[in-house]
């Protein structure tokens, strides 16, 4: 197994992992900063009050993104699989 390989499949599963995690990720964070903004104009410190809209916006986020999730996921395995002849062979 040659090093090139190995640190090809490793990278193709860090940005598939990147792209699969970044809109959870990002609408978290937009959530996030529009209620901080909001609690220090108004001044209340509730906790839950940035927890639930987070919550909320990443469950929305999986409903919505999960068909094209899945099927990132699946091409990644897919070409994965293909190349296991290619392993094999060096």
């Amino acid at each position: 197994m040659e090093n090139e390989f190995v640190v090809e499949v490793v990278s193709q599963a860090l940005k598939v992992t990147l792209m699969l995690a970044a809109p959870m990720l990002i609408g978290a964070l937009l959530v996030g900063v529009l209620v901080s903004i909001f609690q220090a104009v108004t001044q209340i410190n509730e906790q839950t009050l940035s927890f639930i809209p987070k919550i909320l916006v990443i469950i929305a986020a999986l409903v919505i993104f999960s068909p094209w999730m899945l099927e990132t996921l699946v091409t990644y395995t897919r070409d994965l699989f293909i190349s296991i002849p290619e392993l094999i062979r060096r």
